[in-house]
């Protein structure tokens, strides 16, 4: 089979997966607690304005009508209109998607490098002193609450010693040229992806240390150490490259996570992403916002699943389409 045709196939496997996570997201949403009129209306409004809030958004009709008037909606391209912005949600969402991809991609990338390269090193140093303390960083790394050490960040490198920003993505009232915006990013930036990226570095690198020690014992490297290949090209050629497969499914997998899992630190650093936007859309029962965000999600992690599956051809020859 075909790269193409595979790719065609799993595409349209996907296409029931979405829909299914759809229906049920809807379902859920719609049968948990709380109104959205209410809320929208206020608590003290008229029982007759909160009627026509309620009439006005079609929260007043049967649930499997409301279903099928989203799913045509959605089939059309629109994902609904927000209670709490008054606006297209595909509109709230592309404001918010640029921040949460700086921040995902770029955490991503210091964790997926710095713990496999450690946890490489590590296995390399198997029993060691180095391996054991390595081993404990990342334990302790990994077993902290990434809200806990962004709380931790912010009182120490923002409250204390005042060397970053405390909430924001960028200075507010201050003319900046392109080089000076970009700077001060960066400089938003540092706290909320070190957080993230110190949570998700434990997860690397103990996935890559079992995973090259585990490699390091198979029959194939005791024979190119035999044949007399020297240990570094035994490591690098023969055992990492092995090895680092089940690295590529943790990092394909959590590009779709991390973008509902960076609600907390979103939160903690008032990062202006997706994640915080889940949480607003939540506390203020905004239906459309939060089945939008939702679906993004849901296809981000089926299309990065996909991806995951390509790569493993680019890493391994002995993979094949089927």
């Amino acid at each position: 089979m075909g790269v193409k045709t595979y790719i065609a196939r799993r595409l349209l496997e996907i296409v029931p997966i979405i829909l299914a996570a759809v229906i049920i997201n809807f379902t859920l949403l719609h049968t948990a607690p709380g109104d959205p009129a209410l809320i929208l209306a206020g608590e003290r409004a008229d029982p007759e304005y909160i009627k026509v809030v309620r009439e006005e958004f079609g929260l007043d009709k049967p649930l499997i009508e409301q279903l099928v008037i989203y799913l045509r909606n959605l089939l059309a391209g629109n994902l609904g209109y927000s209670y709490m912005y008054r606006k297209p949600v595909l509109a709230v969402m592309a404001e918010r998607i640029p921040a949460t991809l700086l921040l995902i991609i770029t955490s991503l990338s210091v964790a997926l490098v710095v713990g496999t390269l450690a946890g490489a090193f590590a296995a390399r140093m198997y029993l060691t002193r180095i391996d054991t303390g390595l081993s404990m960083v990342s334990l302790v790394l990994y077993s902290m609450p990434v809200f806990w050490l962004a709380i931790v960040l912010v009182l120490v490198f923002s409250f204390t010693l005042k060397w970053f920003p405390i909430t924001g993505m960028i200075t507010v009232g201050v003319q900046m040229g392109e080089l000076e915006r970009f700077v001060d990013i960066l400089w938003h930036l540092a706290l909320p992806s070190f957080s993230l990226a110190t949570y998700y570095f434990g997860q690397y690198f103990r996935i890559s240390r079992s995973s090259v020690v585990e490699v390091m014992r198979e029959d194939y490297v005791t024979t190119a150490r035999a044949v007399g290949f020297q240990e570094n090209k035994v490591f690098t050629k023969y055992a990492l490259r092995n090895a680092i497969l089940p690295v590529v499914t943790m990092a394909g997998l959590q590009i779709g996570y991390m973008f509902a899992g960076a609600v907390l630190t979103e939160t903690v650093y008032t990062w202006p992403g997706l994640g915080r936007l889940i949480l607003e859309a939540i506390l203020s029962r905004d239906y459309p916002l939060i089945l939008g965000s939702y679906l993004i999600i849901s296809v981000v992690v089926a299309l990065a699943t996909l991806f995951t599956d390509l790569t493993y051809a680019l890493i391994d020859p002995r993979v094949a389409y089927k």
